[in-house]
């Protein structure tokens, strides 16, 4: 796969004709996003490819007004693209959390707004569906959620993905409290993509939340027999035993290799970790 990913990257294929976008985006992957701008800011007229890789550089390092700036121009350039429309909504959604409480819920139906648009312009964007579903799942009435919303989507994110679908119906399971109900949609899920270690970290991290600690430790260890030393496992490891408050020593190991794995993008950051490692040692542990 890497070797094919690096002849795609040679020939242009994925990310377009221009050297320094392609450049940026090797930055971008191996989570170099100071070295990626650097690359971007000296290209004279970045086109909406560029300005979304613009915007995705100054996401990753928390600057949601320069992200969200940069994904506007995007979109004002290809207002038809799904994918434009998911990532503003993203920094609108993160502008809403990191703001006052006088703008927080103007940045919020921003980035309500935004989903939907992206999800209309493309229904079988999945990350999009996925993101308008949590907007909804989590947001209240006022600001345009709902649990009702939610519900009506699952069977449009089933039918993208029917794993997908059964994660959302034990998502929203567990927010209505029934918690049953939400661990039989979670290993639905898992024989559905039992190859996908996100669905049995799911269900790992869901054990444990009900306070299941042996059943939980034994689908970490399903998780980590199918993905050796994946971060996103050892994160996810790490960050449920912290937040269950043991196994703190282990906690701790685990995320020192986290610190020092290959990251890319779609893992936790590493100021993430850092954090998560603070608090362990201001525990005592």
């Amino acid at each position: 796969m890497r070797v094919m990913i690096a002849f795609l990257l040679a020939s242009g294929i994925i990310f377009g004709g221009s050297p320094d976008v392609q450049r940026a985006q090797e930055f971008y992957e191996r989570t170099n996003y100071r070295a990626a701008l650097d690359v971007l800011m000296h290209i004279a007229s970045p086109d909406a490819q560029a300005q979304n890789l613009i915007g995705k550089n100054y996401f990753m390092l928390g600057d949601y007004k320069k992200a969200s700036e940069a994904f506007q121009k995007a979109l004002t350039l290809e207002p038809q693209n799904s994918d434009y429309a998911l990532w503003l909504g993203r920094a609108y959604g993160r502008k809403a959390e990191t703001s006052s409480p006088f703008t927080a819920p103007g940045n919020a139906s921003k980035a309500r707004q935004f989903f939907e648009r992206a999800v209309a312009l493309d229904p079988k964007n999945g990350e999009a569906m996925n993101d308008l579903f949590d907007y909804y799942l989590e947001a209240p009435g006022f600001l345009g959620g709902g649990l009702d919303k939610a519900a009506a989507l699952i069977s449009r994110i089933a039918a993208n993905d029917p794993a997908e679908g059964h994660f959302a119906e034990a998502e929203l399971a567990d927010k209505r409290k029934e918690f049953n109900s939400a661990e039989e949609h979670f290993r639905r899920a898992v024989e559905l993509a039992p190859s996908q270690v996100g669905r049995v970290l799911d269900l790992a991290k869901y054990l444990a939340k009900l306070g299941r600690y042996q059943e939980s430790d034994a689908t970490f260890a399903r998780a980590e027999k199918l993905a050796p030393n994946a971060p996103k496992v050892i994160f996810a490891k790490a960050n449920t035993l912290i937040q269950e408050k043991r196994n703190l020593e282990e906690a701790r190991q685990l995320l020192k290799r986290y610190m020092q794995s290959d990251l890319t993008p779609d893992d936790p950051p590493r100021q993430q970790a850092e954090k998560l490692l603070r608090q362990v040692q201001n525990s005592g542990a």
